[in-house]
């Protein structure tokens, strides 16, 4: 199949893309990074301010926005219209394997890799509202596991890559439209939408969401690993250090993403997911086997058996603070990354069916993801109940590099699994920041061929950004993430029409492919 000329229109008019897109999203980080050096009191205030009103006005509405997308999505998976193919292509431009890989590493990489040891001990020593068990007992694992499932689970993949992804493929592949997350607000203000400056703006709100989104964990990733070199080999842990993790981090993921999908980003979650494979064996095999077997079937079963009653929590059945910092916090995490993942998700799955991909993203991802908490922070529990680490305080206070390090030094092979998990730790976030790098230049140039100094230029920019808040103190990195609360409330509203759109354009592909009548 031959895919439509691009409208003259959609094409950039600028190296560099739109230039109110350009404008708004450097104007952003411009700005941040001035308030941070000279009034951070007075942006963190304001963040927090914000964060808060967001949390507390949008958190049940981001909620339902999640659990009703994944209904919808898994529905369409189902029906007739799943069979259509993605862009205009008889066969998937990548296999299976790399496929798949770039999907786990793309999303995952995004936070779980972080949270995935320190979390479900967090939950283990101070139990979630959702439960009335007692603290650190053995009675508290399935709930610990269940409501870090409930975070990195079912619905939230599937608001990255379901519903709106086959808006986009539709949009794009289909009618010629920017791959832009503009496009999905098409059908509701229509042609104007595509050349007007409303366009540029709803554009640059989702690339100043994912920039929020990625720069923390890239400079989380730097602490991380400057944290565990000190640790391992007695390297200073001090702001070069870092500086020095974040110029290899930065390097890696800007020759992938001028590579392409075909080549460096596909290689890099290739091999990351080798590597995951591997150490995942090896603590399955070698550690408290039995003991993650038993976890990870009794947590996923209270995940499925409760899992309305963690999903559907809202401040007047949970402390409003705890609902600030867990659900609403990951969900809103998770929306702000959701139009660029969209994009990249419907790029990378040309050739595969609707329900190929919506199973992937909102079925297999979410199972593999539940694996990985249960082997790494499954392990932290059991350590915690031996008594071979103790991480209560440390992950009190949110020190969940603390944790990553402690649970790596804990498992089969010590120091030595340590340094596989940061190096796995860095990849992750690597394919993370290329992924992310191709997304924003794909909104730039309103296709899926970016030039490569596009992608290179957004790379960059995010590693100076990164660079320069790690040279500040950590309020700014924080208020960072507070920031994507808020820049989640209108990308959330950007995403609501994909609730009727999917579906609708399912069915178009699948009527204009002659799979239904």
């Amino acid at each position: 199949m031959k895919q439509p000329a691009l409208d003259a229109e959609s094409r950039p008019r600028h190296a560099l893309g739109d230039p109110i897109v350009l404008i708004l999203s450097i104007g952003f980080i411009l700005l941040f990074l001035a308030l941070s050096i000279f009034d951070l009191d007075f942006l963190a205030n304001a963040i927090s301010q914000g964060f808060a009103w967001s949390a507390l006005n949008f958190g049940t509405y981001f909620q339902f926005l999640m659990l009703v997308t994944f209904f919808i999505a898994i529905g369409l998976a189902l029906t007739p219209a799943g069979k259509a193919k993605i862009g205009n292509l008889d066969a998937p431009e990548l296999s299976t394997f790399k496929w798949i890989s770039i999907i786990l590493c793309t999303l995952l990489a995004g936070g779980g890799v972080f949270f995935a040891a320190g979390e479900p001990i967090y939950h283990f020593v101070n139990v979630p509202p959702a439960f009335d068990t007692d603290p650190g007992v053995p009675a508290a694992v399935p709930g610990a596991l269940a409501q870090s499932f409930t975070h990195w689970g079912f619905v939230g993949w599937a608001i990255l890559g379901s519903l709106t992804a086959v808006v986009m493929a539709h949009a794009h592949y289909v009618k010629g439209q920017p791959l832009q997350p503009r496009t999905l607000l098409y059908p509701v203000f229509g042609e104007r939408l595509l050349r007007g400056p409303l366009g540029g703006l709803i554009d640059a709100c989702c690339v100043i969401a994912v920039v929020a989104g990625t720069v923390g964990p890239v400079d989380f990733l730097a602490t991380q690993v400057s944290f565990g070199l000190h640790d391992l080999f007695g390297l200073p842990n001090n702001f070069f250090t870092k500086l020095a993790v974040l110029v290899v981090l930065g390097a890696v993921y800007v020759l992938s993403s001028v590579s392409g999908v075909q080549k460096g980003m596909q290689f890099l979650s290739r091999v990351n997911v080798i590597l995951a494979l591997a150490i995942g064996g090896i603590i399955f095999l070698f550690g408290p086997t039995l003991f993650l077997f038993n976890s990870y079937f009794s947590g996923m079963g209270t995940y499925l058996g409760d899992f309305f009653k963690m999903v559907t929590l809202t401040a007047e059945t949970a402390p409003a603070e705890w609902m600030q910092w867990w659900i609403v916090f990951f969900y809103a995490w998770f929306i702000a990354f959701a139009p660029l993942m969209a994009i990249f998700v419907a790029r990378i799955s040309r050739g595969r069916t609707i329900r190929e991909m919506i199973l992937a993203v909102a079925v297999m991802a979410p199972i593999a993801t539940t694996v990985w908490f249960t082997l790494l922070g499954g392990s932290g529990i059991y350590y915690q109940l031996t008594g071979a680490v103790e991480l209560t305080e440390a992950l009190t206070n949110f020190q969940f590099d603390i944790a990553t390090l402690s649970v790596a030094q804990a498992l089969p092979g010590g120091n030595w699994m340590a340094l596989a998990i940061l190096l796995l730790t860095t990849i992750f976030v690597a394919t993370t920041g290329d992924s992310m790098s191709y997304s924003i230049a794909m909104v730039g140039a309103g296709h899926d061929k970016p030039s490569a100094f596009m992608r290179a230029f957004w790379g960059i920019i995010m590693a100076v950004m990164a660079a320069v808040l790690l040279a500040m103190r950590e309020g700014q990195i924080a208020a960072l993430q507070q920031f994507i609360v808020i820049t989640a409330v209108p990308v959330s509203l950007f995403l609501l029409p994909s609730l009727w759109n999917g579906p609708q354009a399912a069915y178009a592909m699948a009527r204009e492919q002659g799979i239904i009548d």
